[in-house]
């Protein structure tokens, strides 16, 4: 199964240098990406935008998941298969979907997943989807909630500061394969992503300084004190 290496290789020459600059696109708790094997990055979705962001920060390359349309896009879908994206039918049981999803997480792979599903008009993060709690449990990896923080603002021509956050990487041990354990998984998977898009709206505020490290996302965890310079 090609995964999109040599394209995402190819592409932090050019595009993630770019992203960076347009969004002023800042990382925090990134070191809390697991540096290797097979786990579910669970993000929040608010633009387009947030795709190349989170790609160009991430220190892994991303396997993402996206509409079946996007992938039928002229010019969009070529780009997105090169570097590894998977397709899925939203809004359906789409199990040949579910089948790689799982297979890249059991070869190692760092799955990109916006929870929702679509891109969230509000500006806020919406409902979890049960994706991202149904790969977890099958297939026993942990579950990397991602928070991403001003995008909803962000236009081609005023390039908003735009954030993400990283919290603690947690298993959802103990649910049960099936749709309560999905169902209870996308709660808390939901929960953590709120804790961290919150947390962001706050460091923005602030003037977004470089030196806080995010809240684990842990239930009744404390935000984590400004790192000493």
């Amino acid at each position: 199964m090609a995964y999109g290496d040599f394209a995402w290789k190819t592409s932090r020459l050019y595009m993630s240098p770019a992203t960076k600059l347009f969004t002023r696109g800042r990382g925090y708790g990134l070191d809390r990406i697991p540096p290797s094997g097979g786990c579910v990055l669970a993000i929040n979705h608010l633009e387009w935008i947030d795709v190349p962001l989170v790609g160009s920060l991430s220190p892994r390359n991303l396997n993402y998941v996206a509409k079946v349309e996007a992938h039928r896009m002229p010019g969009l879908g070529p780009l997105i298969r090169w570097h590894g994206t998977l397709s899925v039918r939203r809004g359906e049981s789409d199990r040949d979907a579910v089948r790689l999803m799982r297979q890249a997480v059991r070869d190692g792979r760092a799955l990109g997943l916006f929870v929702e599903g679509t891109r969230q008009r509000s500006g806020v993060p919406g409902e979890a989807q049960p994706g991202a709690a149904m790969v977890a449990i099958q297939e026993g990896v942990p579950v990397v909630p991602v928070g991403v923080y001003g995008t909803q603002f962000w236009k081609i021509g005023n390039f908003a500061p735009c954030s993400i956050a990283v919290g603690e990487p947690f298993l959802l041990e103990g649910l049960p394969k099936g749709g309560r354990g999905y169902k209870e998984g996308s709660h808390e998977i939901e929960r953590r992503i709120r804790v961290l898009f919150d947390w962001l709206e706050g460091v923005h505020a602030r003037g977004r300084p470089r030196d806080e490290r995010p809240p684990t996302g842990e239930p009744g965890a404390v935000p984590a004190e400004p790192v000493a310079p």
